[in-house]
């Protein structure tokens, strides 16, 4: 197994930033990384979910919810034919104060072609997940201050 992980404080509420993370119609507006996210944050439920890595063309993939406790972590899994290739990527919401959070994100890449794809794609992705956590901490502390 292959895994990124990434984490930033958000000085806002747990609550705020759920809100903000399952609001997907509003990801074009200012997620960088995740430019389009349909579904809901609903275990079992397909999504369709077009990222974008800088340099590179908008991927698609249709992963299926298989977490979603409110307000805590939001999880899916994306798998390929045969599962060569599968990716769990998650979200966790970490209350750290009253008004603090720890929002983390990550994946885990299995299968036997994870490897190559983590050779790959690990440091654009990671960047990607930088760029969405900034922007989702921008846009959360905007938002509980305005």
């Amino acid at each position: 197994m292959k895994e990124i992980r990434t984490e930033i404080i958000i000085n806002t509420s747990k609550e705020k930033v759920w809100s903000i993370l399952t609001n997907f119609g509003e990801y074009p507006d200012w997620n960088p990384f995740i430019r389009s996210l349909e579904g809901q944050a609903v275990k079992d439920t397909r999504l369709v979910a077009t990222f974008k890595l800088k340099d590179s063309k908008p991927m698609i993939f249709k992963p299926v919810v298989t977490v979603s406790d409110e307000k805590q972590k939001f999880e899916w899994l994306g798998t390929t034919p045969l599962k060569v290739f599968n990716g769990r990527h998650y979200f966790i919401v970490e209350e750290i104060g009253e008004k603090q959070v720890r929002f983390v994100q990550g994946e885990q890449f299995t299968g036997i072609l994870a490897k190559p794809f983590y050779k790959r794609f690990a440091e654009p992705t990671q960047k990607g997940f930088v760029e969405m956590n900034k922007a989702l901490k921008d846009r959360a502390e905007y938002l509980s201050n305005s």
